[in-house]
């Protein structure tokens, strides 16, 4: 779609250029890309204008796209007559091959169209005529940020912006090679430099998003609504405010600025993703019913809408199938549906049904992951051995890596259901050690507590805080779930895209606060400062971490006494087993099951440890006979937080898993691995055998 427009930039074609580009923009008016080839071709065909027209409106789509503010910088530029230069660029480098502005100019179409290697040269050009001017400064600073190492750009930014304080070009870059180095406390202070000498709003929305990344997405908000109110207004404007107020915890305003753009757009699945959580966390749900299906009325072949009706409606419940078999009537045959379907069909016990859709779904689109997966668990459950060979028929079909590897895990459970537990074993070993490369490193534990501090006293009516971990195999998420749809201050970042800059997030704090680096009460202070960004404004917070290790009592008993650690558990030797068959919520690597059990017996050690010496007020919850039993889980939390919990729906803590117990078939297979975690299951209240 833009090759034609790239190619006549490459060679200089504006006349082909502009054509090409301004077809892609007919064709996709709301693409910011097509509208940036616009700009860059209008540009060089001498239309400044229509030039910045073009790049406005880029980010007005996309306000966040740095390049495109970078592009921008350049067509203000504000330099040595270089409009005249920009109207004839082409005539003037074949009259006068030192003519200093038409190389200048010509590096910055270079970079701004991606041709690197091209405005490398025309730079070097550039500085055998004027070495120092601030131009061919920025110029070199960019293209090193544009190649990737932002060091060198601020290294050759830094000191041009000292040698020239007052050239804005120069501050300009200066500010995104910050932002590349994650430095955006001063890319904020160059910008809001930049702002209030040019004021301008594509430099305000800039400068929002740099606070944003700070965490401080309330203070963001505050800088974009001047845009609106000088008629700046446009709906990807207000979908960028509306996520940013439920970034600051202001769902109710969200869902307001965020419905007025999914009305004008409802096929934009961004904005359908963000109201949508809006309107879970104001619990709006008669309101979200209400203006889906008006949207859907009229985009009745919008999956995404669809999707997020369903979302409106108890899982697997009447008023669910209600919806997807009208989805299936606006979209007949479309898999999603389908799918949705069988899982209903799946989860009230109707197990044929589910079974012939996913057999439907295998002839509309052969080699499906999802309904070959539900042929095969009926096969486990029918002929575990044709299972077996099913698997193996579709591992000898495929030819994606990450499909191979995903039947490959499929193989170790059916080889579990025909009972070849040695070959189960192998398998799972087999694939987790491929991939250790690309997994997380075992969280790192303490070789020795220093003495614990005193418990502070408790603070008198301090908020809810409590703290949840579990080992891989614990089955934690399903705790997880249960406290989530019970409507609890549950937070689930910090296994997202987004988790929080604290120091309960990183590897090193265990050292850090072994050998006193790190200071305790700062560690609390940063945890509490991420609070805001993460919706929490009233103090009451479930906290889901990745890691535990009681190094964390350095700080949480002088400094958060009121808290609360709820650990989740089953059988060592079952979690392990659980792990290798169905992995984790956080990728862990398993070099070998060994040392992953090596791993858990040490981590299990100390919680024991904290237990036995009453080092902190927890609670150890069980799943071993409870965990395909929502309403036991629930319960069991009820008794640990003093209130009452709605149970799961059935079946929506997902697929079965194998039962207490289930490790004795493995006492062979895993012996070694078993040997090392058996102590500590005893000592935790498992049997030894």
């Amino acid at each position: 779609m833009y090759e034609p427009t790239i190619d006549a930039l490459r060679r200089g074609a504006a006349a082909e250029a502009v054509t090409a580009a301004r077809e892609v923009v007919e064709a996709q008016p709301q693409d910011p890309v097509a509208q940036r080839l616009l700009s860059a071709a209008l540009r060089m065909s001498g239309d400044r204008a229509g030039a910045l027209a073009a790049i406005d409106r880029a980010i007005e789509l996309l306000p966040e796209d740095a390049q495109a503010h970078m592009e921008r910088a350049g067509l203000l530029l504000d330099e040595r007559a270089l409009d005249e230069a920009q109207v004839s660029l082409a005539q003037a480098v074949g009259l006068d091959p030192n003519k200093f502005p038409a190389y200048v100019m010509q590096a910055q179409l270079a970079v701004g169209r991606g041709d690197l290697d091209q405005a490398e040269s025309l730079i070097k050009t550039a500085a055998r005529i004027a070495p120092e001017d601030p131009q061919v400064l920025a110029l070199e600073g960019t293209l090193a940020l544009r190649r990737g190492n932002p060091d060198r750009a601020l290294s050759i930014l830094s000191q041009a912006s000292q040698r020239h304080p007052d050239e804005a070009i120069l501050r300009h870059a200066l500010g995104f090679a910050y932002a590349a180095k994650g430095h955006y406390a001063f890319a904020e202070q160059a910008f809001r430099g930049l702002l209030e000498r040019y004021p301008s709003n594509p430099l305000r929305a800039m400068v929002a998003d740099l606070v944003r990344r700070q965490g401080r997405p309330g203070e963001a908000v505050d800088e974009l609504l001047p845009i609106l109110d000088q008629g700046g207004d446009s709906p990807a404007l207000r979908r960028l405010i509306g996520e940013m107020e439920l970034e600051a915890g202001r769902p109710d305003s969200a869902v307001v600025r965020l419905k007025s753009v999914l009305v004008e757009q409802p096929r934009d699945r961004r904005t359908v993703v963000a109201l949508t959580e809006a309107w879970r966390r104001c619990d709006q749900a008669d309101d979200a019913r209400a203006t889906l299906e008006m949207l859907l009325a009229g985009n009745p072949d919008a999956a995404d809408l669809w999707y997020a009706r369903l979302m409106f409606e108890p899982f697997a419940s009447d008023n669910a199938r209600e919806v997807v078999e009208r989805w299936l009537t606006a979209m007949p045959d479309f898999v999603p549906a389908l799918e949705a379907r069988a899982t209903i069909h799946q989860q009230v016990g109707e197990t044929e049904q589910a079974d012939a859709i996913a057999r439907r779904i295998t002839e509309i689109n052969p080699g499906h992951a999802g309904a070959e997966l539900r042929v095969v668990d009926n096969l486990m459950r029918s002929d575990p051995d044709a299972a077996v060979a099913q698997v193996e028929s579709l591992l000898a079909r495929a030819k994606d890596e990450n499909v191979k590897r995903m039947l490959r895990q499929l193989l170790g459970r059916t080889f579990d259901a025909a009972g070849q537990y040695d070959a189960a074993t192998a398998t799972w070993a087999e694939l987790h050690a491929e991939v250790v490369s690309q997994r997380l490193p075992l969280p790192p534990l303490n070789d020795g507590l220093p003495e614990l501090p005193a418990m502070a006293p408790v603070p008198e009516q301090a908020p809810g805080v409590a703290f949840l971990w579990g080992l891989p195999g614990s089955l934690v998420e399903r705790v997880a779930l249960t406290l989530d749809n019970a409507r609890l201050p549950l937070l689930a970042d910090r296994f997202g895209s987004k988790p929080p800059r604290d120091p309960m997030q990183r590897y090193g704090t265990v050292a850090a606060l072994t050998d006193g680096s790190l200071d305790p009460s700062f560690l609390i202070n940063q945890w509490r400062a991420t609070h805001a960004t993460r919706g929490v404004s009233d103090g009451r917070i479930i906290d889901w971490l990745l890691w535990w290790d009681n190094a964390l009592l350095l700080a949480l008993r002088p400094h958060l006494p009121e808290a609360r650690l709820i650990f989740v558990l089953r059988d060592p030797r079952d979690m392990l087993v659980d792990w290798l068959a169905f992995g984790a919520p956080m990728p862990f690597a398993i070099e070998s099951p060994e040392a992953a059990a090596e791993w858990m017996a040490r981590t299990l050690g100390q919680i024991a440890d904290l237990r036995d010496g009453g080092l902190f007020a927890h609670s150890l919850i069980r799943l071993d006979d409870t965990a395909h039993d929502g309403a036991a889980i629930a319960q069991s939390l009820s008794d640990v937080l003093g209130v009452p919990l709605p149970a799961l729906p059935a079946g929506a803590q997902g697929p079965d898993r194998y039962p207490a117990g289930h490790w004795r078939h493995y006492a062979g297979a895993l012996a070694p691995a078993f040997a090392a975690l058996a102590p500590v299951a005893e000592r935790l209240g498992y049997p030894a055998r």
